[in-house]
């Protein structure tokens, strides 16, 4: 009985000792589905649309992460790890028994578990299961329960599966979690494209990345890699031939392991990316696994547009005369103009140039656009929709003119040249720049119409049109790059509104497709007929010699539209154009708004179009905008747009939008018969040796300055030399009010400001003149002291007399007729 109760009180201790024990290993031992429980957090990467990379998104906690499957492990890299960590991994159950027993006698002797085997399974449940105190505690508890979980790992897993978890999570260094990572960050290039010498390498980093990283410790990485070599042959995974090649070729590291490419765009996509990932469920849970995401730029033309960006730049530095031309930034955007791809953008030269802000995106910010505007103003005015639309041919004169803002102010526009040109048509006006015809453009069409053009195009800057004046014709309303880009996509498609696309797919580690943007809904915003007029009058190098001569930097070795821009003081230039494919935009200046010196968009951003350009086009076949059918040719006067009459010297081919054509004859030109004795028109009584055919332009008043001081004949000064003209007034008073004319009648509005409604007061004088004075109703208004004394008043309902004295240069005084007008009340 004594043997019974005495056995049964030891089993009943082992009993209770094996409870302790049990509890003591397996309390809170995770479980095997615990793995998957807390993955890495993936990288994300960025590639263009060809797949290359980049940039690899990296969580900030983290570093860089990407799962692959099987098959994409090279064999070389399994067998190097196996040889490396574990040589019975397919044979042994998931333990070390012998570790195992040498790590209990060790503690038993130490207190301190100072050595012991693991297995490739060990080191998964060790690495991945257990928590991070544990990890670190070099017990033979931690070691016990790092054996039950491998045991229970190999029943749950296969042994690839368990390779392959290994494989994709363990930390290899510099960052890089899994072979994948660090394929890319050592090599440049993905774990599937390995050879033997970069997988023995790659195998050889676990147990020790700091030491044996190559970047930091080349020499002793390489000599691991020879270690896991002899290894693989000792095992049979190798020859020795194989083995040798092996050690003799030499490693390529990536140059850099962390590389980026397109900077500007590659943060456009990471906030594409977070609005996709709020917006779409799916996307946001399968995030949980590394992302791929593959967008629209082309890496070719990207490193083109940096090198031609940079060329630029040095040469406008490096400028003959040594002082340079202080720009030191550029941008340039290239889209596909039927999708809205981004095809290529640089934010600026370098992103990381801190002195020069580099860091601003360049495409995006907002700045005047100077002419670069003037396409979308004409555009307007050529809309089939209105009453009486603009054509081609229409004629606009560009002298100096005055203008009054909607605040009152007067404004006075001066071409880039400084020269006025006279008559010319919108094609000439256009083409070659000329800001005068523009400004008279936006008083014709108003800047509602104007902004709200501008708005369905895509230029989101312009918002209420009562924040501008008359000077938003030359670009004095800011914009962006992309949004102007993508303006002048409608030129090119036919009239429809593009909206520029970034990303083309997000897939995740196994190839399959979470996101893929839908077909864009085509959206027409401008009348495919005016797209087209604006494309052929901006493609026009004849129309553009007046501007910038023949055969301009902006002339390519194909068919393309192209329009230039540059702001008062030189702060910004661009200049943008396409083919019925591609439109590029390119700006150039400085990102603190230091202004250029002498750099206009021809001299600044120009020559990075062109290069650009003819690059990106190299071996493509030449195309142009699809003529669509509402349009046709006519011969008419230039510049007048009239049709040909016998006394028209100039004709051209133009093209117009069916209802637009001219009905009338040319009204411009005029054959006149001139008494070269007094210059004025012959009468019946000049004999025929005095008589000589002339040819006279029948233009308005304010054109008088031009015509005199380009030796042009005026009708109406011909006209003026009978009894009852203005100018035989003036010969006879000595001064003589040219307008407003005698019982003119105005209409005064309560909508607007008296200052904003205001009639020019223009003169005529026979001799020289010192001194003018303008009266109004018995009042002095203005006092002019020199040419071409003129005034403006503001209107005011009532009756009024106007008149004009002037002092000649021996003192005599001199008065002008008096000019009743008047000027009607509006309704409120």
């Amino acid at each position: 009985m004594r043997i019974v109760r005495l056995a049964s009180i030891v089993v009943l201790f082992l009993a209770g000792a094996g409870l302790v024990i049990a509890a003591w290993l397996l309390a809170d031992l995770p479980a095997i589905s615990d793995l998957d429980a807390n993955p890495l957090p993936p990288s994300i990467r960025i590639t263009d649309r060809h797949g290359r990379l980049l940039y690899e998104v990296i969580g900030q906690d983290s570093g860089r992460y990407a799962a692959i499957d099987w098959e994409e492990i090279p064999l070389y890299l399994r067998q190097a790890t196996i040889a490396t960590e574990d040589q019975t991994f397919y044979e042994n159950p998931g333990l070390d028994v012998v570790g195992i027993l040498r790590a209990a006698w060790i503690n038993l002797r130490g207190g301190e578990t100072i050595a012991g085997g693991s297995t490739i399974t060990q080191q998964v449940a060790r690495n991945f299961l257990l928590s991070a105190d544990e990890r670190q505690a070099r017990t033979l508890r931690r070691k016990l329960r790092e054996t039950i979980l491998a045991w229970q790992l190999t029943r749950a897993l296969s042994k690839d599966e368990i390779l392959r978890y290994y494989l994709n999570h363990t930390y290899y260094g510099g960052l890089s979690y899994g072979v994948e990572a660090a394929a890319h960050t050592y090599f440049g290039k993905p774990a599937s494209e390995l050879d033997l010498a970069e997988c023995a390498l790659l195998a050889g980093l676990p147990q020790a990345p700091a030491i044996y990283n190559p970047y930091t410790y080349p020499d002793k990485a390489k000599e691991r890699q020879g270690v896991v070599l002899q290894l693989m042959e000792a095992r049979g995974f190798t020859t020795p031939q194989e083995r040798r090649l092996a050690e003799q070729e030499p490693l390529s590291y990536a140059e850099d392991p962390y590389p980026i490419e397109a900077p500007h765009f590659v943060m456009m996509v990471r906030s594409e990316l977070d609005r996709l990932l709020e917006m779409d469920t799916h996307i946001a849970e399968e995030s949980q696994d590394a992302l791929a995401v593959r967008t629209t730029l082309d890496l070719d033309w990207q490193h083109h547009a940096e090198a031609i960006i940079q060329s630029q730049l040095t040469r406008l530095r490096e400028a003959e005369e040594g002082l340079g031309h202080n720009v030191n930034n550029a941008a340039l955007v290239a889209l596909d103009t039927h999708s809205g791809d981004v095809l290529a953008l640089v934010g600026s030269p370098d992103y990381f140039d801190a002195q020069n802000q580099g860091a601003i995106n360049m495409a995006l910010a907002p700045r005047q656009p100077g002419s670069a505007i003037k396409p979308v103003l004409y555009a307007a005015a050529l809309d089939p929709g209105q009453a009486s639309p603009w054509t081609a041919a229409t004629m606009l004169l560009d002298v100096t003119t005055t203008f009054t803002t909607q605040d009152g102010k007067v404004y006075t526009p001066e071409n880039y040249d400084g020269q006025e040109h006279g008559p010319v048509s919108l094609r000439d006006a256009l083409a070659s720049s000329l800001n005068i015809p523009a400004v008279l453009t936006l008083e014709h069409i108003g800047l509602e119409r104007f902004v709200a053009l501008a708005t369905r195009l895509g230029i989101e800057t312009l918002a209420d049109p009562h924040d501008y004046d008359l000077s938003i014709a030359l670009g004095g309303g800011a914009v962006s790059l992309l949004d102007l880009t993508r303006a002048y996509a409608a030129f090119a498609n036919g009239g429809f509104r593009l909206e520029p696309r970034l990303i083309l797919e997000v897939s995740n580690l196994h190839g399959e497709t979470l996101y893929q943007p839908t077909e864009q809904a085509l959206e027409r915003v401008l009348d495919e007929r005016v797209a087209w007029v604006i494309s052929d009058v901006l493609s026009d190098d004849q129309a553009r010699m007046l501007g910038f001569g023949r055969n301009s930097v902006l002339r390519l070795d194909r068919p393309a539209a192209v329009k230039t821009g540059t702001t008062t003081n030189f702060h910004d230039n661009w200049t943008i154009g396409y083919t019925p494919d591609l439109v590029v935009g390119v700006w150039a200046g400085n990102s603190d708004y230091r202004p250029m010196r002498d750099v206009s968009g021809v001299s600044g951003a120009a020559p990075i179009w062109h290069q650009f350009m003819r690059t990106a086009l190299a071996g493509q076949p030449e195309t142009w905008v699809t003529h669509p059918p509402g349009i046709n040719v006519l011969q008419v006067c230039t510049p007048s747009g009239g049709l040909p009459s016998p006394d028209c010297p100039y004709l051209r081919q133009e093209w117009f939008i069916a209802g637009s054509e001219p009905t009338e004859p040319d009204r411009l030109y005029h054959q006149v018969v001139i008494d070269t004795l007094n210059g004025r028109l012959a009468s019946a009584d000049t004999p025929p040796e005095r008589r000589q055919v002339r040819l006279a332009l029948d233009l308005p008043a304010q054109a008088r300055a031009w015509a005199q001081k380009n030796g042009q004949l005026l009708l109406n000064d011909l006209l003026q030399g009978s009894a009852d003209s203005q100018d035989s007034t003036a010969s006879e008073t000595g001064i003589a009010i040219l307008t407003p004319t005698n019982g003119a009648i105005y209409r005064h509005s309560k909508e607007y400001a008296s200052q904003s409604q205001q009639i020019h007061i223009t003169t005529a004088a026979a001799g020289n003149l010192t001194q003018v004075t303008f009266w109004v109703d018995g009042q002095v208004w203005q006092v002019d002291n020199v040419p071409p004394f003129d005034a403006w008043w503001p209107l005011q309902p009532g009756s009024h007399r106007i008149w004009v004295t002037a002092s000649r240069p021996d003192g005599a005084q001199v008065t002008s007729p008096v000019v009743q007008i008047t000027v009607e009340a509006g309704l409120p």
